[in-house]
């Protein structure tokens, strides 16, 4: 059994404190993040992938797109989406480190129109994880272990029913391709039934 990033605690004793926080991730809280609904309860796992730049890794971007704090001038990319309020609940990094940006009890901005099984507006029953990636390369096996560490204990604090990319709930449809062809769904679906991390 692979440790936990936050405590050296075995991932089956992930906990969300009351607040939607997960202590094995580090905490870098976005503004761009409001209350749910009242009522709603969290159904859905989004999986997303997101690189900046495009096709990039390692840089801070991501981090500084969450946080509102992404310089325009440091990539000719950045002046495209400079400005935008957008974040999720977490990111996996392509070596495994976990970060989260929103409590799960709140919502999250990451899947903008929206509809799973005749219901719009996904942000206000899901959470959200980006994989850093892209459509046309594959993932990493400490993101897939990591995302099979995820999985479960989101599961156990919340009653999720099922788990989709953007690709699936975008309206209009086709308006999002991630997390991608390149993300193994049978590969992801077998770790989460053997237990395996």
């Amino acid at each position: 059994m692979r440790p936990a990033a936050g405590g050296g605690k075995p991932a089956n004793s992930w906990k969300f404190d009351p607040s939607g926080l997960l202590s094995a991730a580090a905490f870098v809280p976005s503004p761009n993040c409001d209350d749910r609904p009242a009522g709603a309860i969290v159904e859905l796992l989004v999986i997303h992938n997101i690189s900046l730049p495009p096709g990039e890794f390692g840089s801070p971007g991501i981090v500084e797109l969450f946080t509102n704090r992404l310089d325009p001038r440091a990539h000719p990319y950045y002046r495209e989406i400079h400005g935008q309020k957008v974040s999720s609940h977490f990111l996996i990094r392509r070596d495994g480190e976990l970060i989260q940006f929103v409590p799960c009890i709140r919502r999250a901005w990451h899947a903008g129109q929206s509809e799973w099984c005749g219901r719009g507006r996904c942000n206000d029953f899901s959470v959200g994880v980006e994989l850093e990636g892209a459509d046309d390369q594959p993932f990493t096996d400490s993101q897939y272990a990591e995302l099979a560490a995820l999985t479960p204990a989101l599961k156990r604090a919340y009653p999720i029913q099922e788990c989709v990319g953007p690709s699936d709930i975008a309206t209009p449809p086709g308006r999002k391709t991630d997390p991608g062809p390149h993300f193994d769904w049978a590969r992801f679906r077998a770790m989460l039934e053997s237990g395996e991390q």
